[in-house]
């Protein structure tokens, strides 16, 4: 596993606290692996999920830092959703 990876584990499992994304999301990090969120958190791993979510590793750490807003990465193309984009909302604001 990947640096970014477990990074990301422990920064989603901070901000995702307490929040409901109503399912299964995955953020795929192009060459570094995959994070897994659900009802019990973050953790890296590679299931199927309710909607993916993928960007570059620059971005994604941009997002996870604050310097990038998840819905202005989607419209500018540097972050991808496939699946249920109710959901993706509701990930974009806890991020945020």
């Amino acid at each position: 596993m990947s640096d970014i990876v477990n990074e990301a584990v422990v920064v989603l499992n901070e901000k995702l606290a307490g929040a409901d994304i109503g399912g299964t999301a995955k953020f795929d990090i192009e060459g570094e692996g995959t994070v897994m969120m659900d009802a019990s958190g973050a953790r890296a791993a590679d299931e199927d999920a309710d909607v993916t979510l993928s960007a570059d590793a620059d971005t994604f750490q941009s997002i996870l830092e604050g310097h990038t807003n998840p819905t202005s990465a989607f419209m500018t193309g540097k972050l991808k959703v496939d699946g249920d984009m109710g959901m993706a909302m509701k990930l974009a604001a806890a991020l945020s």
